[in-house]
């Protein structure tokens, strides 16, 4: 992995971010660019949360992005652009919690800390044969207890990228590999045939279905109409195009405020986007707009070319659709 090579103790924090919702093959490219448009703490303290969102655009879950930043300029300011060491002064910082500061204490520095992701809660709960809701409170402090008595007394670093790798190729969510595990003949659930139902499954409750009104508006020049989300509820600071709640208002704000003498065509696209919670519909006006069209949009709202999206932090249906009227 790319965050493997040459470690720091920052390139171990961007990764586990990263990873945090992520499959390892989705963050890889995301992981690469982001380190070389920002090599270290500073340069990121200094960039624009525009600049870092667009670096984010498409990977979802958009307050890790924000977290970042916030702890980078924390970072220069408070500990001389250094990541501490300790996991009390790492989880003061924004998105970072006491797995991550972990990782970054153990992997980063080689210096003794127990990790709790997912991987590593499976890894634990096959091994000690824990039946129970691992969401459970009282599950959560005894897989803490367990996480910090396995602990080796030296190579720190190693143990722990072991074990997350463990997890992550060898005992695995469905199909585990218990065969070729190295600690198949300790694992408890494997002595009695129970990896399958370790950790506890939850039953997954059917994601309510929401629906979302855009307006795709194209001038003369190939420019987008975008408008930047509020500083509250999904995609918050991004640049999404024209946004309705209702069809009824879409057509409303088209009818009044856009010029229809200067149209040139009028589409529909309709797209799905899912998030953790929801599961979204997106039914998408497209309309273009001949060289008359000098309409100048709303508060919040600006006209972008192609390449000016580059630097914008947007959410992935917009590029979707971008990709689809280009």
């Amino acid at each position: 992995m790319p965050w493997q090579q040459d470690i720091t103790p920052y390139k171990v924090w961007i990764s586990e971010i990263m990873l945090q919702q992520t499959q390892v093959s989705t963050a890889i490219p995301y992981f690469l660019k982001f380190i070389k448009r920002f090599p270290d703490i500073d340069t990121l303290a200094d960039a624009s949360e525009d600049e870092v969102l667009s670096y984010w655009s498409g990977l979802g879950y958009y307050t890790r992005a924000r977290n970042i930043l916030k702890s980078a300029q924390a970072i220069k300011i408070e500990f001389k652009s250094n990541l501490p060491k300790s996991i009390e002064e790492l989880v003061t910082l924004p998105g970072i919690g006491r797995s991550t500061a972990g990782a970054i204490r153990s992997i980063g520095y080689g210096l003794k800390a127990p990790i709790l992701d997912g991987n590593v809660k499976r890894v634990l709960s096959r091994y000690f044969k824990i039946e129970e809701d691992l969401n459970k409170s009282s599950i959560q402090k005894e897989l803490w207890l367990l996480s910090e008595k396995v602990l080796p007394k030296s190579n720190f670093n190693v143990y722990t990228q072991a074990i997350m790798d463990l997890g992550a190729l060898v005992c695995k969510r469905k199909n585990p590999d218990c065969a070729s595990c190295p600690q198949n003949k300790y694992c408890l659930a494997n002595k009695y045939n129970l990896t399958e139902s370790i950790p506890l499954k939850q039953n997954k409750k059917e994601k309510p279905l929401k629906n979302l009104y855009w307006l795709v508006a194209i001038d003369q020049k190939g420019r987008f109409a975008l408008q930047q989300k509020e500083r509250n509820g999904v995609w918050q600071g991004l640049w999404t195009f024209l946004e309705f709640e209702e069809i009824e208002l879409r057509e409303h704000y088209y009818k009044n405020f856009m010029e229809e003498s200067a149209l040139i065509s009028r589409d529909k696209l309709k797209i799905k986007h899912s998030f953790s919670h929801y599961n979204l519909d997106i039914d998408s006006l497209i309309l273009k707009f001949d060289s008359n069209f000098s309409k100048k949009v709303g508060n919040n709202q600006m006209w972008f070319d192609k390449n000016d999206l580059k630097s914008l932090g947007t959410p992935a249906p917009v590029t979707k659709i971008i990709e689809k009227v280009i």
